[in-house]
């Protein structure tokens, strides 16, 4: 989508009602644009957030000034070349230079066969660069090839439940972990227990102007030019009938916001990221 179209979108989603403008795609850094549509976002009161794998950020972050929430992808720490292809300093860099331009940052981090073996020491670094960080298990979602899948699938499952057990004795003892006890819980099982609600509280929006009401599903609703509020109305059944067919995951964003949209008052009180 091109920059005046965005800014269509944006003046479209405010009218529609929508408060949170979260830019999300291969890597947002990339687009020349950036902090013109997040001045542009923020000039229409929406809350602004971003999600990077910071290796661009360091460089970058002086044009973040309109970012209300940063959030930043580290899989691992010995193995995060491995599997992201990059120098992990460099992110860290970026971070580092982030959290000196004042902005709160989160760490998100993707549970897998490769990473498991560092997972309390994620938090411990996220403790000694004083941010938040956030965990959810590895998705078996269309598009990933077989091969990868059984490199990074979780297959040790006792190994796993006592890294998660662990996370939650953390999470209880005060650690920056941004998910509920809840959540946490409930990956450890690695099975959804939990009613969606992503159908009623998100529209994700692809590079060429499709409206999804799911990143899990990637069911097409509509799109930007038919406008959210008509995309919304005419997709009322379709948005029903996919979480109702949905088998579940465990995406962090989709299952603590609709667990806070019933008010289960645990994740109200320890769901950090609000």
């Amino acid at each position: 989508m091109s920059t005046p179209e965005i800014f269509r979108m944006l003046d479209d989603a405010r009218s529609f009602g929508i408060g949170v403008y979260n830019a999300w795609t291969a890597e947002p850094l990339l687009r020349p644009d950036l902090p013109d549509i997040l001045r542009y976002a923020k000039g229409l009161g929406l809350m602004t957030s971003l999600i990077t794998n910071g290796k661009l950020l360091a460089r970058r972050v002086h044009e973040l000034g309109d970012l209300d929430y940063l959030s930043v992808s580290v899989d691992g720490i010995d193995c995060y070349k491995e599997i992201r292809g990059t120098d992990l300093q460099e992110v860290l860099e970026g971070i580092k230079a982030a959290k000196a331009a004042g902005h709160q940052i989160l760490i998100n981090c993707v549970i897998s066969g490769k990473n498991v073996d560092e997972i309390e020491d994620l938090v411990h670094l996220a403790e000694e660069l004083g941010t938040w960080i956030s965990f959810e298990p590895i998705n078996e979602s269309q598009g990933i090839a077989s091969d990868v899948w059984e490199e990074l699938g979780i297959k040790d499952l006792p190994k796993y439940k006592k890294t998660v057990d662990r996370l939650i004795e953390l999470k209880m003892a005060k650690a920056p972990i941004i998910n509920s006890a809840t959540y946490l819980r409930m990956i450890r099982s690695l099975k959804p227990d939990f009613r969606c609600h992503a159908g009623d509280i998100i529209l994700h929006v692809t590079a060429d102007g499709t409206i999804e009401g799911c990143r899990s599903q990637k069911v097409p609703l509509g799109r930007v030019s038919d406008g959210f509020t008509n995309v919304w109305k005419a997709s009322l059944e379709k948005r029903k009938r996919i979480v109702d067919d949905c088998e579940g995951c465990l995406f962090f964003g989709y299952v603590e916001n609709s667990l806070l949209y019933d008010m289960v008052p645990e994740v109200m009180a320890h769901y950090e990221w609000m």
